[in-house]
């Protein structure tokens, strides 16, 4: 029997793998001569992230049907994120989600989105990634290493869970927490205490199992969405970072588009974000719902402490890398501003009040 299983598990893998590389290989036309688009996703079919590539193909194909032809690949069939970018890039694929994580290495300035507690209210992270004439500035970044970002998705905020309740920081010291493969996310790991584990996030649930690491830090939608919740029991709303995955097109492709149909695939990205962005808060609720029926325990924390811990990294990163000054400077403007507003409609509702 257990000889069955094996032979039959690795047939399985075969045949995954082969799907894959038919995928990127010879079949670049669909029936009728259209071209086929290919978008890889590391998230599952039920993932708003999955629901917004669904709005962008949709779209695209009501505009461009005879010509092109989307595909998208979720769970990583086409490879760990890192990899698909790196195929992106070569053109092997056209498009893939990545987080700002997987840019760094390619555009310094997206380094900005891994510093902690970098924005300090969600109004004013929106407020930002909506800035159109900013956002563009970063998405163009990547124009010499042969990729641009189009569009971003909401990832919502990155809080610790592990097999052990996080209260203070001091619960993480010597905790090996898993982190984006980001040098600035291990940084931070490291002031917090803790030993930074960078690795694949389709690792993360077998190494919480096994004992590699004591836990991790992603939204809520990792507990439900990647059964995360089985093997960590304990979610910690201490909000360290607040990063948006982007959704990445190979520049050749891009410019081998007629301006009409780079028109069409822009508004289907423009689109994608906003068919996300409503699944998100959606399945985020159900999200704590479902991780509750797994027995997971949400926990709320003063967050001051968490701060204190990792705030000197700020100047730090700006010394390190003088690319993300500029763009460090508007969203502390952006933090006053937001800031300032709350204030000011706090005080008119207590007038009304």
């Amino acid at each position: 029997m257990k000889r069955k299983w094996i032979v039959t598990a690795t047939c399985l893998l075969l045949l995954w793998t082969c799907l894959a590389v038919l995928a990127l290989s010879g079949c670049g036309r669909a029936a009728g001569g259209r071209r086929i688009v290919r978008v890889a996703l590391g998230q599952s079919e039920t993932h708003p992230q999955y629901l917004g590539l669904l709005a962008f193909k949709e779209t695209v194909e009501a505009e461009l049907g005879d010509k092109y032809e989307v595909q998208i690949f979720p769970n990583e069939i086409l490879g760990a994120t890192q990899k698909a970018v790196e195929l992106t890039q070569t053109g092997a694929i056209d498009f893939v989600v990545a987080g700002t994580a997987n840019l760094e290495t390619f555009a310094d300035v997206y380094e900005i989105f891994s510093m902690p507690y970098l924005f300090d209210s969600v109004e004013s992270y929106f407020a930002v990634m909506e800035d159109e004439e900013t956002m563009e500035q970063i998405y163009t970044s990547t124009d010499k290493a042969g990729f641009r970002v189009l569009t971003w998705y909401n990832a919502g905020t990155r809080n610790f869970y592990a097999k052990e309740p996080v209260r203070t920081p001091e619960d993480l010291r010597g905790k090996k927490i898993r982190v984006q493969q980001s040098p600035a996310s291990v940084k931070m790991m490291q002031a917090f205490g803790a030993a930074a584990s960078p690795m694949s996030f389709g690792e993360v649930y077998t190494a919480i199992q096994q004992g590699v690491i004591d836990g991790a830090e992603n939204n809520e939608l990792a507990l439900t969405s990647n059964k995360h919740g089985e093997v960590a029991k304990y979610y910690t709303y201490n909000m360290h970072q607040m990063v948006p995955d982007m959704l990445v097109g190979n520049l050749k492709f891009l410019e081998g588009l007629s301006p009409e149909e780079l028109e069409v695939f822009t508004q289907a990205a423009r689109r994608s974000t906003q068919v996300e962005l409503a699944a998100w808060e959606e399945q985020v609720a159900q999200a704590r719902e479902e991780a509750r029926s797994m027995g997971v325990e949400f926990i709320q924390v003063d967050v001051e402490p968490f701060k204190e811990k990792v705030l000197d990294l700020h100047q730090e990163m700006i010394a390190d890398n003088p690319d993300i000054a500029g763009i460090y400077g508007y969203i502390q403007s952006r933090n006053q501003q937001t800031k300032a507003w709350q204030e000011r409609k706090e005080a008119t509702d207590i007038d009304q009040g």
